[in-house]
């Protein structure tokens, strides 16, 4: 007998189906989509395990990595996968949280459960993670819910009075029952909508080194209001942003946001040229910014969105912000929407990618100036997970500053998330196209108790270089997301209609 233990492949599906519809024949009509399959093994395919005897599908173990601050010990099954998107699933989380496990029951006697465990648990380990934590079902407690309650169950289980199929096992494999969870899948009959809370603590485990551990949830955000300025080097214009960086480093900022195009006064040598020559120019600086504020991110440990810059690429000119983690890791986005300015004097192409970004304070979505102004690309970040929109804005008049202020406070609204915009200001001659600014960095939140009266966080006094700086707790947006006056995001008809990123269609 030939027994493999490997990681589980999108071909493994119709294979898993069959087996998932033998190990669950009360439930055989709630079995995981395609789609649902193809998603897990791509986000976090080492998470995903199956076991085969003599190449036979025998066995399957799903799990996702999640900030387990955001959930806490009252969640339900639905709430910790998002829906069953697994949107939650983040790289920098803190917890393996087990969400199947099942065996087909012609190799039961072969204990392959114990090695999905095992694997589980050396995953873990491997990945520095604090705990495994699951909602282990009690299918045997149907047959003795009208004398005990589901504590009186469990400790009847645990002092082995009654024998339950998965409590039973998840015990002698060392998980610690913590709290009974209500309607945690509805679906489950057998254990009357209940379920037990089990963990396994990873006794390696190791603290990770960084300022932000979501321990309470509250994210600090610094905005940077940036002043127009000639600078006579490079190195003067890296020395404004560093004092900036320091500075709200010290102020144990978790992110800073510089505003869109804030490097434009280094245009002031290439003003003799044509606007979309001098911006080309402009890009041949690019990657030596980028590289120099990644250095700041790392050194004074706080995650950094640098604004944004112009890129050239195959002839092209785009319009790129990066997002520099404190670790040395680097993101990027490209400005999907493009103005008719920028179209006119640049020749300005718009990008294509539509995503979420992990970081060690969850997830956030990162959008330029105009995009706000179109709310299907906000909600899709929303869909995928995201919780803070930055947005990196250069308005010339009030009145275009209104419409990103505006869309700002909108999206926060409708998208449940926090909005953070900063824009420059302040007058630039000498630069074409960059003449004048207006500016207020500002905070936005959504429109309930828990929040302001005028759903504006913070706000800094405009056309004033200066630094905002403003808590936001994370939890509040989940207790807003189930027990909201509204609730935008669950409240969708999405019977009659949706949003869909064509890329991933």
């Amino acid at each position: 007998m030939d027994i493999n233990i490997r990681p589980l492949a999108f071909s493994d599906y119709e294979a898993l189906i069959s087996v998932m519809k033998k190990a669950y024949p009360q439930m055989k009509e709630y079995v995981w989509q395609e789609k649902s399959i193809q998603k897990l093994t791509k986000i976090f395919p080492d998470g995903q395990i199956c076991i085969t005897v003599d190449g036979e599908l025998a066995a399957v173990s799903l799990s996702i990595i999640v900030r387990y601050e955001l959930f806490g010990d009252e969640h339900t099954y639905k709430e910790v996968t998002g829906d069953y998107t697994f949107n939650t699933h983040t790289e920098n989380g803190n917890v393996l949280y087990g969400i199947e496990v099942f065996v087909d029951p012609k190799f039961r006697e072969l204990r392959l459960a114990r090695r999905l465990y095992d694997a589980r648990k050396e995953l873990c380990e491997q990945l520095n993670l604090k705990s495994i934590i699951l909602g282990g079902r009690i299918p045997n407690y149907g047959e003795y819910s009208k004398d005990l309650t589901p504590r009186m169950y469990i400790e009847k289980v645990r002092d082995k009075e009654i024998y339950d199929s998965v409590l039973s096992f998840q015990l002698a494999n060392n998980f610690l029952p913590v709290r009974v969870l209500k309607n945690y899948l509805p679906e489950d009959e057998s254990s009357k909508e209940n379920a037990v809370l089990l963990q396994w603590n990873n006794i390696y485990y190791s603290k990770k080194n960084t300022v932000s551990t979501m321990q309470d949830s509250i994210i600090r955000l610094g905005l940077v209001q940036w002043q127009m300025r000639h600078f006579k080097t490079i190195e003067d214009f890296y020395d404004q942003v560093e004092f900036f960086v320091n500075t709200l480093g010290d102020y144990k900022s978790d992110f800073v946001l510089f505003p869109e195009l804030f490097n434009t006064p280094l245009l002031a040598p290439f003003n003799h040229m044509k606007e979309r020559e001098s911006m080309f120019e402009l890009a041949k600086l690019t990657e030596e910014i980028k590289n120099k504020i990644s250095e700041f991110a790392i050194s004074y440990n706080v995650n950094i969105i640098s604004g944004s810059m112009p890129i050239e690429e195959n002839g092209e000119l785009f319009n790129i912000s990066y997002l520099l983690h404190r670790d040395g890791k680097i993101d990027e986005y490209r400005k999907i929407h493009i103005t008719p300015n920028e179209k006119r004097y640049y020749g300005m192409k718009g990008g294509d990618s539509i995503k979420v970004f992990d970081t060690d304070c969850g997830k956030i979505g990162l959008i330029i100036c105009y995009d706000v102004e179109f709310p299907e690309l906000p909600r899709l970040l929303a869909d995928q997970g995201m919780k803070i929109l930055f947005v990196p804005y250069l308005t010339d008049t009030q009145n275009a500053y209104t419409r990103v202020r505006v869309c700002a406070a909108a999206r926060a609204v409708e998208n449940e998330c926090y909005v953070a915009i900063a824009g420059c200001v302040g007058n630039l001659p000498g630069v074409n196209n960059m003449d004048i600014q207006f500016g207020q960095a500002a905070v936005f939140t959504p429109s309930d108790f828990a929040f302001p009266s005028n759903a504006v966080k913070g706000e800094a006094t405009p056309n004033s270089e200066m630094t905002l700086i403003v808590d936001v707790d994370l939890n509040l947006l989940k207790d807003l997301h189930y027990n909201g006056a509204v609730r935008t995001m669950s409240d969708r008809r999405k019977d009659l209609y949706e949003v869909k990123d064509l890329k991933d269609a």
